[in-house]
């Protein structure tokens, strides 16, 4: 092993004691912590990436998902060319994204919807949820709402554990926020997949495969970072029984309902899209303008960064701010200003504007170690921003009502749980990825 292969160890094994440190560090109760939660936790996040990246057949068999991940994407844009025809050809960014990106989301909520009223989403779960269960030895509820998070969203996976919300524990319902921030639903994962992979389907596939393996191995993150922040005292229920509430009365029904949800979706990420490129937009023109040009901080930026950023802006602060928790997972020392500003990006605003930059700078060529496009992946595959405290506070408030004032407590913390997770995983990739 090279000393360059060491030293990239070395580094990704600090970035996991400095995350793991803050968990720690920020506990409500340290005496509490169960370590052996936390080293099987941690465990399983290496077995799993560690299947996927080294033994063949695992990696085999997720290629083979992420193909079908990149099929369900030319399925769905064979019916946006049907109503949209010619404008489909078109490479310019925004039809691309509006024709390209969006309707897949329609499309995989609405397949997501057959699945689980068909019952086989609910036996990938089941299946998930027993694996981490029994090692991990959390409660059944959960972990099946944390398992769910592998496809679902962040308010629609607590569904599947409804009758058990307005009992659980402080440190349960904690759990839940947590996995549901540390993960992206599965139709905001194919509209990613088509951001980052273009219409190349091996890119595709590929990302896909970094996605799909993101989302199972932050399963046990997720766990593992939320007990330490909250731990669990007293006993728990390890059995594992999925909600029967299916909301569609038929397949039909099913896949209308999954459309009109996938709409609603599309069209709110369409929506926040708009309005946060502006607002950045605005700050940036303030920034770079009012603030940066009269006292020479533009020239000053662009020196520093070493042309990285030409202007004084919200992108130069975020990196400045995230330069440290990009080195610590690993990135390589020439794009660790860039994906700083990327990971600021994802937590105080959006992920999809953090994709959508990434995508930009890997489709400019200023991103061009596929290692540190992995990591950064990684990274900012989950809803762990400021708008998902709200959103959550919402979503799982309405239907378990007395837990929205722990709901609205626990939304800082959750976010900062939600990012360390993605932190993790992130670094633990890097690590099994040789330099």
């Amino acid at each position: 092993m090279s000393q360059e292969a060491i030293l990239h160890i070395l580094r990704g094994l600090l970035g996991i004691a400095v995350f793991t440190g803050i968990a720690v560090l920020l506990s409500e109760n340290r005496r509490a912590i169960n370590w052996r939660v936390a080293a099987i936790g941690l465990a399983l996040q290496f077995a799993f990436a560690a299947l996927v990246i080294h033994a063949p057949p695992v990696r085999w068999a997720i290629d083979g998902v992420g193909a079908f991940f990149a099929m369900l994407l030319s399925f769905s844009q064979e019916g946006t060319r049907f109503l949209f025809g010619s404008l489909m050809d078109e490479q310019k960014h925004g039809v691309v994204f509006a024709l390209g990106v969006l309707p897949s989301i329609i499309f995989f909520s609405a397949f997501t919807s057959a699945l689980y009223h068909l019952g086989i989403l609910q036996k990938i779960v089941f299946g998930i949820a027993w694996l981490v269960t029994k090692t991990m030895r959390l409660s059944g509820p959960e972990t099946l709402s944390a398992s769910a998070n592998v496809f679902l969203g962040q308010t629609e996976a607590p569904l599947l554990v409804k009758p058990y919300l307005a009992a659980m524990s402080r440190s349960e319902i904690f759990c839940i926020m947590v996995g549901g921030m540390a993960t992206v639903a599965g139709g905001v994962m194919v509209a990613y997949i088509a951001l980052l992979g273009g219409t190349d389907p091996a890119q595709q596939v590929a990302f896909a495969t970094h996605l799909i393996t993101k989302s199972v191995i932050t399963v046990p993150a997720a766990l593992m970072v939320a007990k330490i922040l909250i731990p669990q005292s007293g006993e728990i229920d390890t059995s594992l029984r999925l909600g029967n509430e299916r909301p569609h009365c038929n397949l039909l029904d099913a896949v209308c309902g999954g459309t009109t949800d996938g709409l609603k979706l599309a069209a709110n990420i369409g929506a926040m899209l708009i309005v946060f490129t502006a607002l950045v937009a605005l700050a940036n023109h303030i920034l770079s303008q009012w603030i940066g040009a009269p006292l020479g901080l533009n020239a000053a930026v662009s020196s520093l960064s070493g042309g990285v950023f030409e202007n004084f802006s919200l992108e130069f602060l975020f990196g400045i701010l995230f330069a440290p928790v990009a080195w610590l997972m690993g990135v390589g020392e020439a794009s660790v200003l860039q994906s700083g500003a990327l990971l600021g990006t994802r937590t105080a605003l959006n992920e999809f504007v953090a994709f959508l930059d990434l995508a930009a700078l890997k489709e400019a060529g200023k991103f061009t170690n596929p290692r540190d496009l992995m990591i950064l992946t990684y990274a900012l595959c989950g809803f762990a921003n400021i708008v998902s405290i709200g959103i959550q506070i919402g979503g799982i408030g309405s239907i378990a009502p007395s837990q929205r004032q722990n709901l609205a407590r626990l939304g800082w913390k959750a976010l900062l749980a939600s990012s360390i997770a993605c932190f993790l995983t992130a670094t633990i990739s890097g690590i099994l990825v040789p330099v």
